[in-house]
């Protein structure tokens, strides 16, 4: 966890440590992952949108310092904050390592889910919440066989959702997937997407 004074009120960031990040940032160089947005992978987004039935999803890779969405479902519905000039939030390829869930995923190594992101004070104050207006994360890690977390599948939705067992079931199961598909390729030593 971190503290930044410059927060409001002092608030604790409560992002954990994530001692794998720069072995991590070495594999998905050599992976070619993590730089660029991947068509492949924005067509598993919006897949993974589909059979969660959730307005934004994202195929994401977690370096030292920042997360990259090299796979991104985004809903015509614009997020639900807005902003003192009168605009609302628009989510890019690239978020801060200390805003959303995923680098929890990424550290304790086990999807996660949160039906209501206020009902977990370690995860109500997370700047997404505020930013964006998140209010439920269904996230699970991506795990390749050298057993390097890579990153994360995850959907996210601006309400309160009940994902439930078969939510836990479908992104667990989307996760192994898409590691698969990411370790052929890279066996048959095809670019990875």
């Amino acid at each position: 966890m971190t503290y930044d004074p410059s927060r409001p009120a002092g608030r604790l960031l409560l992002t954990p440590e994530d001692k794998e990040a720069p072995a991590r940032a070495l594999r998905l160089g050599r992976l070619g992952l993590g730089e660029c947005a991947d068509p492949a992978l924005d067509g598993y987004a919006d897949r993974l949108a589909e059979l969660t039935g959730a307005p934004y999803a994202m195929v994401n890779f977690i370096d030292e310092h920042r997360q990259f969405f090299a796979g991104l479902h985004l809903s015509d519905v614009p997020f639900p904050v807005v902003r003192p000039d009168g605009t609302t939030p628009v989510l890019g390829r690239e978020l801060a390592r200390d805003h959303g869930f995923c680098p929890h995923v990424v550290v304790r190594r086990k999807a996660l889910v949160l039906e209501d992101v206020c009902d977990y004070p370690r995860f109500a104050g997370n700047p997404v919440v505020d930013e964006f207006g998140i209010r439920s994360y269904l996230g699970a890690p991506l795990i390749d066989s050298t057993g390097m977390v890579l990153g994360t599948v995850c959907v996210v939705d601006v309400e309160p959702r009940p994902w439930g067992r078969p939510g836990l079931e479908t992104i667990k199961a989307s996760a192994a997937e898409l590691v698969a598909r990411l370790e052929r390729r890279e066996a048959d030593g095809l670019p990875v997407l």
